[in-house]
């Protein structure tokens, strides 16, 4: 069984729509995958009970333990390796790994970004791309690199900017793409590496 751990710092809502998908498009049965674990660096992440209610193992690394970077990408490193991952996917995980992190799991680290990459890495992607008068904003599946946000991209869903549009009108319509993105770029990765 190829097991998929996600890693999510609040609400998870991508990563239960990735859980969903999972039951729905019986991915056990067609791939030999599973989400085996949901880890996050916040003890109050709302996402976990979801993932302890679907049966989904979780885990807690608090970042703010550690006095590094290095020191908290190696005891999550850890926790996820426990697992033994076929793939981990970063859902709304607010932290910038390190390229040593990066490395361990290069070519199986997957990673959503509420804009299309490469416009608007970062953070404030909405609000960014209604100020740059963007006419179209979306999402991007990308796989993670060292470079933030820079990966090969796997999917993109287009969602277009009205003239309205504050940044969160515009991040509520992304957001319901990036639910529906997310799940089948990983199908799609499952299927490619059967």
């Amino acid at each position: 069984m190829k097991n998929i751990v996600i890693l999510i710092s609040g609400g998870g809502s991508n990563m239960a729509a990735i859980v969903r998908a999972a039951e729905r498009e019986r991915w056990a049965r067609r791939f030999g995958a599973r989400v085996a674990a949901v880890i996050s660096n916040k003890v109050d992440a709302a996402g976990l009970g979801f993932a302890q209610g679907q049966g989904i193992a979780t885990a807690v690394v608090p970042h703010q333990d550690y006095p590094s970077r290095e020191a908290f990408d190696a005891a999550l490193a850890e926790v996820v390796d426990a697992h033994a991952p076929a793939l981990v996917v970063l859902a709304g995980f607010m932290r910038i790994l390190t390229p040593g992190f990066v490395a361990r799991y290069q070519g199986r680290l997957l990673n959503i970004h509420p804009s299309l990459l490469p416009a608007f890495p970062g953070l404030h992607t909405h609000r960014r791309a209604i100020e740059a008068g963007c006419r179209v904003a979306g999402v991007t599946v990308h796989q993670v690199t060292a470079e933030l946000d820079h990966g090969p991209i796997l999917a993109q869903a287009a969602v277009p900017v009205l003239p309205d549009d504050t940044p969160e009108a515009l991040a509520a319509r992304v957001l319901a793409q990036e639910h529906r993105v997310y799940p089948q770029a990983i199908a799609n990765w499952l299927n490619e590496t059967k």
